[in-house]
């Protein structure tokens, strides 16, 4: 099985009652998410963060705090034609490492991404996240910003 490791920054921004979300386009249709994404080789995670929000929404963030670190682990297998052309039993075993940061929007304007991994973006009532599709990390990125866990650690966070 192959083993694949992913670290990525977010931001949760949070104004007014209402929170900023991109629209990923993942393998499983889109989910909103928290902005965010993939850090370069060489780049801090915190740098990486605010380029991800200004990619994503088109809004500049200051970061506020480190909220914590999530780790969460995924099996995935090839399907369809993929799976036709690559070995049998191809599976990956992945493993996601989440750094989350508190952000503050300090400019720009609200825009969506173009030929990216998000295909919108919005500010949305935390009232209304319930009737939301949804990953995982929303919910964990609010978590962690409520509770303030001192290790940063989600489990603590709940």
């Amino acid at each position: 099985m192959k083993r694949s490791l992913r670290v990525a920054a977010y931001a949760v921004c949070v104004e007014s009652d209402k929170i900023l979300l991109a629209r990923w386009v993942g393998r499983e249709g889109k989910k909103w998410t928290l902005p965010g994404g993939g850090i370069d080789h060489g780049e801090h995670p915190q740098d990486a963060a605010v380029r991800e929000v200004t990619e994503e929404t088109g809004y500049a963030v200051r970061i506020d705090a480190l909220l914590g670190i999530d780790s969460v682990r995924r099996h995935f297998t090839r399907t369809g034609l993929r799976r036709a052309l690559a070995k049998a039993g191809n599976a990956t075993d992945w493993h996601g490492l989440r750094i989350v940061y508190a952000a503050t929007v300090i400019g720009g304007e609200l825009r969506f991404e173009e030929n990216g991994s998000t295909d919108m973006a919005a500010w949305v009532d935390l009232a209304d996240l319930s009737t939301l599709d949804r990953t995982d990390l929303v919910d964990t990125g609010l978590a962690l910003a409520r509770r303030k866990p001192p290790t940063g650690r989600t489990e603590t966070a709940g």
